[in-house]
């Protein structure tokens, strides 16, 4: 990924503001929840984004489950279209429920996860980013998150979807595990890198451990005061570009100021800055 345009990308969760409206999960069906608007009613719309993000010089997109507001094989086909006309690239569709490694209800959110497999299909996404787990990590746990992938891999066998993981939640909580489930998985799911789930000191040391895996990277920046927290962020960066990363930096804004246009400009010139 020479040309640095690209290795810029955005999650819909940085425009949530704009977006509005969202649609929780309820992982005992597969159809989409009536919409909830504890952020705002919105001023655009997902099918109106693609071309907005374009207009501001972005050109990957990852997309929440939970901002898409039908299943429906014609408004995918919509959103898709939009996403072809406008030139974006739906880089990753993030599949944001669901715990394999439940105990009791593993089983369910393993099919449930496998229903969004089809829509990331539908949509052409690149990847699909599925939560390893949210239980503490131990043989057992692990093991579950290994079946649960397992089974979707069957689900997706054929396509061109890439499924990933990212460094989220108890069970993949610290660099050893997220070797040890990587590794039982052969190489067949890819590791999103986010900056900004792991906090402490071991923060940046853990991240250097597994940047070498990633092929995807939330890059989230902190902000106090409108003010991005350079340090934190060049240090994230650096971390990563040293590791040899080379995919793309999904921009994260998640503050009250500035802005979501302003922060997510200001995360993108910061990586610019630093990256060949």
């Amino acid at each position: 990924m020479a040309d640095t345009n690209q290795r810029i990308a955005v999650s819909t969760w940085s425009l949530h503001r704009l977006l509005g409206t969202i649609y929780p999960h309820d992982l005992s069906t597969d159809a989409v929840s009536d919409g909830d608007d504890r952020y705002g009613e919105g001023e655009e719309s997902l099918l109106g984004l693609p071309s907005v993000l374009a207009n501001h010089g972005y050109h990957r997109l990852e997309v929440v489950s939970f901002h898409l507001r039908s299943r429906d094989p014609i408004y995918l086909a919509e959103l898709r279209n939009q996403l072809d006309v406008s030139g974006v690239i739906l880089q990753t569709l993030l599949i944001d429920a669901g715990d394999m490694t439940d105990p009791i209800d593993g089983q369910r959110d393993t099919r449930w996860i496998a229903g969004w497999l089809e829509v990331a299909q539908a949509l052409g996404a690149e990847n699909a980013r599925v939560i390893a787990g949210k239980q503490k990590p131990s043989p057992e746990t692990l093991a579950r998150s290994v079946a649960g992938f397992h089974e979707l891999l069957a689900v997706n066998a054929g396509s061109p979807v890439k499924l990933v993981t990212e460094n989220w939640f108890d069970l993949l909580s610290t660099p050893e595990a997220v070797h040890e489930l990587l590794d039982r998985l052969e190489g067949q799911v890819g590791l999103l890198a986010d900056f900004g789930n792991w906090t402490g000191p071991d923060k940046y040391d853990g991240l250097k451990s597994i940047f070498p895996r990633a092929s995807l990277c939330h890059a989230k920046a902190s902000f106090a005061d409108g003010q991005l927290d350079e340090a934190d962020y060049g240090l994230c960066v650096g971390v990563a570009e040293e590791a040899g990363y080379r995919g793309p930096y999904t921009l994260i804004f998640d503050a009250d100021h500035p802005g979501e246009w302003s922060g997510l400009a200001e995360e993108r010139d910061f990586i610019t800055s630093r990256i060949g």
